[in-house]
């Protein structure tokens, strides 16, 4: 292998470990401004695409621990990587794809877990891992709320009771 494809190697190499995931997308069709569109959508959900030699992606895959994807890697692609949630990603996907018909999304990975087209557009539809958070503290915290309710209720009614004694008393 020559030093440039190596050094490009190690390169994707480092992104897919530093990544949780990886989107695979076919873009064949889209013109330059529509990729530059992409990349700003995808910045702003905290992913980067990169367009990729498909022997020099398979080397690296091969070299993460990924495995063969040899039978998978055809015609023009790019590889969608990211620091956060792979759902922001792929919604930033599923939108882009909707306007721009020359766009497929092929297969991706979470992990070690291969993940087709339909499995990424699922996680397209789920809510962001910041809204999910707050639905989980919002349960969280609703039975503690009605324990303190409960708890200072009594304390509020014998209040109320000694506070009306002492008003009629007055």
């Amino acid at each position: 292998m020559r030093a440039e494809k190596k050094l490009l190697t190690s390169e994707y190499v480092g992104r897919l470990n530093a990544s949780p995931f990886f989107i695979v997308i076919g873009y064949q069709g889209l013109k330059v401004a529509h990729m530059t569109e992409l990349r700003k959508r995808l910045m702003q959900a905290g992913a980067e695409v990169h367009v990729v030699k498909n022997t020099v992606f398979n080397v690296a895959a091969k070299e993460a621990g990924i495995g063969d994807l040899n039978g998978s890697l055809a015609g023009q692609m790019a590889v969608i990587t990211g620091q956060k949630d792979i759902s922001a990603a792929a919604k930033a996907l599923k939108n882009f794809a909707a306007e721009f018909e020359k766009l497929k999304v092929k297969f991706g990975y979470m992990g070690s877990q291969r993940l087709e087209e339909k499995s990424i557009i699922a996680l397209a539809d789920l809510p962001s891992l910041d809204v999910l958070r707050g639905k989980i503290f919002g349960l969280l915290n609703a039975p503690a709320t009605k324990l303190v309710t409960l708890i200072n209720t009594p304390a509020t009614q014998l209040a109320q009771v000694i506070k009306a004694k002492v008003e009629k008393g007055a």
